[in-house]
């Protein structure tokens, strides 16, 4: 097969159209599922120019099976293939710094759900996130269902993969960025945070947290006020209360 990732969903495939639409190869669609959205990403598809092949039922249902998509995955009838984008990584991070004013920046350490990845890439998107890092060990990458998830931030946010967390928080430190680091045990409140200038919000997994080396390069920890009974949040939703607190501060 050729050398091309795979997405599903309309709000995907509809960003992928306005925003890189070279990159778009072929959009497939189900013939039996031709809503209104649908009817809008033809339209999008066919002034960019982008080949769409309508397909029966069962050919589309082969189609997924064939592309290991899960049957359960909510894919609307509509399947995309597209060029991979050149994976970012350290290199590329550092060489950005020059071009942004005060870099806004978060970390994912050892999130392996693709869903929370996906909507914390999509809450990263809405808060003016300029890049999300994770690392290649220990965490999930740009899988279809993280792309569905994101609905289309995937492609507007870039996802930096560094080979050592607590290394690249090093370096971006030695460039006046103060990463902050959400731990349940800190002292400090989230809003007693000066969240301004050169920012890097550090989230680890739910249960394990921040590994002990990401933990000790952090300039602070910080943690979320919690009023009810519920010790902590999912870190998709902490990510989201953060970065919006963040976004609040800087705007």
């Amino acid at each position: 097969m050729p050398d091309y990732e795979y997405g599903y969903g309309i709000n995907l495939v509809s960003n992928l159209l306005e925003f890189s639409p070279k990159r778009v190869k072929q959009i497939y669609l189900d013939e039996s599922k031709q809503g209104a959205k649908t009817k809008k990403v033809v339209k999008q598809a066919q002034i960019k120019g982008v080949a769409l092949r309508f397909c029966p039922r069962k050919d589309f249902e082969r189609l997924l099976f064939e592309r290991n998509v899960e049957q359960d995955v909510v894919h609307q009838g509509v399947l995309v293939e597209f060029d991979p984008e050149q994976t970012r990584d350290e290199k590329w991070l550092l060489s950005q710094l020059s071009k942004l004013q005060s870099p806004f920046y978060l970390a994912l350490d050892g999130v392996t759900d693709p869903h929370n990845l996906g909507a914390c890439l999509r809450s990263a998107n809405a808060a003016g996130v300029d890049a999300v890092i994770v690392p290649s060990d220990k965490s999930v990458g740009l899988t279809p269902a993280v792309r569905k998830v994101a609905c289309g931030a995937a492609e507007m946010t870039p996802l930096v993969v560094v080979k050592n967390l607590a290394r690249c928080i090093d370096n971006l430190r030695k460039e006046n960025i103060w990463a902050m680091g959400a731990a349940g045990e800190a002292t400090q409140s989230l809003y007693e945070l000066d969240l301004c200038g050169g920012l890097l919000l550090v989230m680890g997994a739910e249960g394990p947290g921040l590994r002990r080396l990401t933990r000790e390069r952090c300039d602070h920890l910080f943690k979320i006020p919690m009023q009810g009974a519920i010790e902590s949040l999912n870190v998709s939703v902490a990510a989201g209360v953060c970065l919006f607190e963040a976004a609040r501060q800087r705007n």
